[in-house]
């Protein structure tokens, strides 16, 4: 047995059996007797121990297994749609926005790093501009649009602002676009930028910038449609523990919640069969947006959880381990490079290669590339360093990665003793 100077829990008994040497966790309740011993109190009720430690895993006596990862998330992301922060005839719910700032600052205060997605600009700059609500929701009518995202995004970004101040915390604006996803380069700056943020205690407020994106006649290569997607991807790609997806209903359904026999969905898995209603007039997302988001970021590495936003105290109950919404749990976490490229790129073109390379790249061991002497095919036109889908002889798309040719040079095989794909510029999909 091992016992560390002074620490009252310990964590491992050691068992030597020849020839392996076994361990085993011991019993949480020894645990917490140590821990009334040293500090004359149970500890799990009236002893906060450090987000994410191992004592404070010991600790969460009352938390279900599967919600542990959320009582000790360190780093979090909260979404809110357009339904939350704004009232029905459009004006801000100020109440809600006060009571959500004064959750993140609780977060803050038990050790955790909180980034905040937050939708809402458009709905407050119609109200301003004194536009129609069918006018704007056309969606053929894209200036309209643009105008009451720049107009509602300096009231949303003030109103938080002078909410963080009084809470006497910092906030800053972070507005994204689709090609901040799209170019790799682009993507690290913009995860570094939210690293920085939050070092020095700051909570970054992320939104789609609306006023120069959010037109498909422009956006061709869209990464995502609206900030549940974006949610996601800015939890993957910046190492999040978790995410609260905060919407108009208390979870997950069968069915829509007013329906016959709507049952919650407590734990989402690949079994789970949804009926999916219609999402709120005055958001672009709804709940497939929801679930979609939330798979995209589970698959990413992220414990997520789906749950009303009107109760704002759902958020302490969230990364408190408490059983509310629907949890998506999340899978093992990709490297970067894999997120980026499965998560949050578009494909170019695609190329079409031999079923001896297919078996190659999705084999054990370590790869050697794709060499374009194995290319069958390239469809589209793409130049190096683009990121492309890679087939199999039947046309299944079951990898993702970005080549160093363009596809002139890949149709006409002008280097082909050259690699196509690099070692570890490719994802294989089926591991998602």
């Amino acid at each position: 047995r091992r016992r560390g100077s002074g620490d009252c829990l310990h964590l491992l008994d050691c068992k030597l059996e020849a020839p392996f040497i076994t361990m085993k966790a011991i019993n949480i309740e020894r645990a917490l007797w140590h821990t009334r011993r040293h500090f004359g109190h149970t500890g799990a009720e009236q002893f906060s121990f450090p987000v994410g430690s191992a004592r404070a895993w010991l600790s969460d006596t009352n938390v279900p297994p599967e919600r542990l990862s959320l009582s000790n998330a360190r780093r979090v992301v909260v979404k809110v749609g357009t339904a939350v922060v704004s009232n029905p005839d459009g004006t801000l719910a100020l109440s809600r926005l006060g009571a959500l700032v004064e959750q993140i600052k609780e977060l803050n205060q038990g050790g955790r790093q909180v980034m905040l997605v937050s939708s809402g600009a458009v709905g407050l700059g119609r109200l301003r501009l004194g536009l129609a609500k069918d006018v704007v929701a056309n969606p053929a009518n894209v200036i309209d649009r643009q105008a009451c995202a720049a107009a509602g995004q300096g009231i949303l970004m003030s109103t938080y602002d002078t909410l963080f101040q009084r809470l006497n915390m910092t906030c800053a604006q972070v507005l994204i676009t689709q090609s901040d996803f799209l170019s790799r380069e682009r993507y690290s700056y913009l995860t570094d930028t939210l690293e920085r943020l939050m070092s020095l205690g700051v909570t970054p407020i992320i939104n789609e910038n609306d006023v120069v994106t959010g037109c498909s006649e422009l956006d061709t290569h869209r990464v995502f449609s609206d900030n549940d997607k974006l949610s996601a991807l800015v939890a993957a790609g910046s190492d999040a523990d978790g995410l609260a997806l905060l919407t108009d209903v208390d979870a997950v359904f069968t069915k829509p919640p007013g329906d016959p026999g709507a049952e919650r969905i407590k734990i989402w898995d690949r079994q789970s069969a949804v009926v999916i209603g219609e999402h709120s007039p005055m958001g672009r997302g709804g709940m497939a947006s929801k679930i979609s988001a939330a798979r995209i970021s589970a698959l990413g590495g992220v414990h997520t959880v789906v749950a009303s936003g009107y109760d704002l105290q759902n958020i302490t109950k969230i990364f408190a381990g408490n059983d509310v919404g629907t949890l998506f749990p999340a899978a093992a976490r990709p490297n970067k490079r894999q997120r980026w490229l499965t998560f949050a790129t578009v494909n170019q073109g695609k190329i079409r290669v031999t079923q001896a390379v297919k078996e190659s790249l999705t084999g054990y061991g370590a790869s050697k590339g794709l060499p374009v002497s194995a290319v069958l095919s390239v469809e589209g036109t793409f130049d190096s360093r683009s990121v492309i889908a890679i087939e199999d002889e039947e046309g299944v798309e079951f990898a993702r990665g970005m080549v160093q040719l363009s596809s002139e040079s890949l149709a006409d095989k002008s280097a082909v003793d050259q690699l196509a794909v690099n070692p570890h510029d490719y994802v294989i999909l089926e591991a998602f």
